[in-house]
């Protein structure tokens, strides 16, 4: 069925409600427009759905929603034979539509005849995560779109180990949805006796959420001594954060946590922030102001769905750095092993996880203690799986693990990125290298001086609708086909492509390029948005040395993306 016959049934379906209708008929003689909405499913890619909510098929709405719930439903009954008694438990965050999407899911989870769990409010990730093991069930929903504007909902699925759903399983659900050929085969809830099998949960599980984060703190005798006076600056950016990382701080001895006013209460549009990504200097800049309002010692941001985290502090000189996700990472790295060495809380067989496209500067701090260092694709998937297999086997006590894109997991309270535990963490390492008289930036100093200087970037690459994503896969073909032997001057060591398969690994979209110098660089098409990225990582013992190579690098791969048509 071609887009336009889809259009079509959507509009004289009785089926489908009058609001969408009339939505659907004001893009009439807009082609384009019914062309991107119509030309495909929306993809239920590795992380679930994500997409603009609007009407069509590639488009976050109800309809999508309930018919990707049924797919999900039929699934789990097909897989484990408790599913019922076990259940699915369903959490959402700020954004527009997310309760109406979460109720929908729900209800049409239930009228299959499965118990589902959901919250009388909105809940972060981190504990939609823990609720999946904590409950028992055989895998869990969030409703969200993370960091993305606020035009996004998305719709992410986690399997019983508490860790969002492998590309296996993501395959599978996704042929039970596919096999869906007419919305009035999906059960309704109204014409159900099924509203016992709907639990709303209480306070209890958010207790048993805190608890486990705070069983993380390291040097509560350090946060004991010198917090009186130690301020930090928190932006939930509007989102879920706010509740549990107050609570969290205040609980554990931070008592001067202030909120900027703007941005501490949901909002679905994000008081006028663009995109609600920690990553990006633009949504810090409210907090930025109160950091230097307050002459607090640092800034603390976590996304809408309180996943990631952005940090911000002062220099020596009292200006303001943004930390990146890789030194972040490096620098919780080295508290967080040197901590529980010094407290003899260390395991023997420790180790921490990061992903291909994170920098070696936190893996080398590992190795420098003797910890191992597992390496893993881009997605805390593949990190909640390695949990989850150590755990099993205990060949190796997890730790910690990270990811460049301001992800952090301390701790094994939950499966996926924990903005929870990373803000407390950060938050109390900071306080400790203030009692030692530095602050967190001369701390990351001292580690390029002792390391080495590791320098890292990014490049998002945004081709959106139909044509950005055949560009971008002819851009991975290009790639593919250059078989580069030299990139900047410097020869290719070692090329990992991970879709022909990588030992130890899931195939998958990445190609990595290992240059003579220990510089690298990875492309990847993101899995959650319409974008390829480019990652670039180098060392140097010179820090000016490192930032060259990392800008050589950048202009190369500029002028091949730019040579695809």
């Amino acid at each position: 069925m071609g887009y336009m016959e889809k259009y079509n049934e959507w509009l004289n379906s009785p089926y489908f409600d009058e609001k969408t209708k009339q939505e659907l008929l004001s893009i009439k003689d807009n082609d384009k427009e019914i062309e991107d909405r119509f030309y495909r499913e929306l993809e239920f890619g590795t992380a679930g759905l994500r997409g603009i909510v609007e009407a069509g098929t590639n488009r976050m709405n109800e309809y999508v929603v309930r018919k990707a719930s049924y797919g999900l439903a039929k699934y789990f009954s097909k897989h484990y034979s408790d599913a019922k008694s076990r259940g699915i438990v369903i959490a959402h965050d700020n954004r527009n539509m997310s309760r109406e999407f979460c109720m929908v899911a729900a209800q049409t989870i239930a009228a299959t005849g499965l118990k589902v769990y959901y919250f009388n409010d909105l809940r972060t990730t981190p504990m939609l995560s823990f609720s999946v093991r904590n409950l028992n069930c055989v895998g869990g929903i969030v409703i969200t779109a993370s960091h993305n504007p606020p035009k996004y909902n998305g719709y992410k699925v986690y399997g019983e180990n508490g860790a969002q759903v492998m590309p296996d399983v993501a395959k599978a659900i996704l042929n039970e949805i596919d096999n869906i050929n007419d919305f009035s085969e999906i059960p309704k809830y109204e014409e159900k006796n099924c509203s016992d099998l709907m639990v709303l949960l209480g306070s209890d599980i958010d207790d048993k959420f805190l608890e486990a984060v705070k069983a993380n703190i390291i040097r509560d005798d350090v946060i004991n001594q010198f917090s009186s006076d130690f301020k930090v600056i928190y932006t939930p950016l509007c989102g879920t954060g706010r509740v549990p990382v107050l609570r969290v701080l205040k609980d554990c001895g931070f008592e001067n946590a202030f909120v900027v006013p703007e941005e501490e209460m949901p909002d679905p549009n994000f008081a006028g922030i663009k995109t609600p990504n920690p990553e990006e200097s633009v949504a810090l800049a409210r907090g930025i102001e109160l950091l230097k309002e307050k002459d607090a010692d640092i800034l603390i941001a976590t996304d809408p769905d309180c996943d990631r985290v952005g940090v911000a502090v002062k220099n020596s000189a009292g200006e303001i750095e943004l930390l990146t996700g890789n030194q972040i990472g490096g620098l919780l790295t080295e508290y967080i092993i040197s901590g529980l060495k010094e407290k003899n809380r260390l395991p023997e067989n420790a180790c921490m996880i990061k992903t291909v496209v994170t920098s070696e500067f936190g893996a080398d701090i590992a190795k420098s203690f003797d910890v191992d260092v597992v390496s893993i694709l881009t997605g805390f998937k593949f990190m909640g799986e390695k949990i989850t297999q150590y755990e099993k086997d205990n060949s190796k006590s997890f730790i910690m693990g990270y990811e460049e894109s301001y992800g952090y997991l301390v701790g094994t309270q939950c499966r996926d990125k924990d903005g929870v535990v990373a803000t407390l963490l950060i938050s109390e390492m900071a306080l400790y290298y203030r009692s030692k008289g530095q602050t967190l930036y001369e701390a990351l100093l001292s580690l390029y001086e002792k390391y080495g200087y590791y320098r890292e970037k990014t490049i998002s690459i945004m081709l959106e609708g139909k044509e950005g994503g055949e560009k971008i896969a002819r851009i991975m073909t290009h790639l593919r086909n250059s078989n580069l032997k030299e990139i900047s001057n410097k020869k290719v060591v070692e090329l990992l492509d991970f879709e022909k398969g990588v030992e130890g690994f899931t195939k998958s979209n990445v190609l990595k390029y290992v240059l003579e110098d220990g510089s690298w660089v990875a492309l990847r098409p993101s899995g959650t948005e319409p974008k390829i990225k480019v990652y670039i990582g180098t060392k140097d013992s010179v820090d000016n040395m490192a930032i060259e190579k990392v800008s050589e690098i950048e202009e190369y791969f500029l002028r091949e993306i730019n040579a695809v048509n």
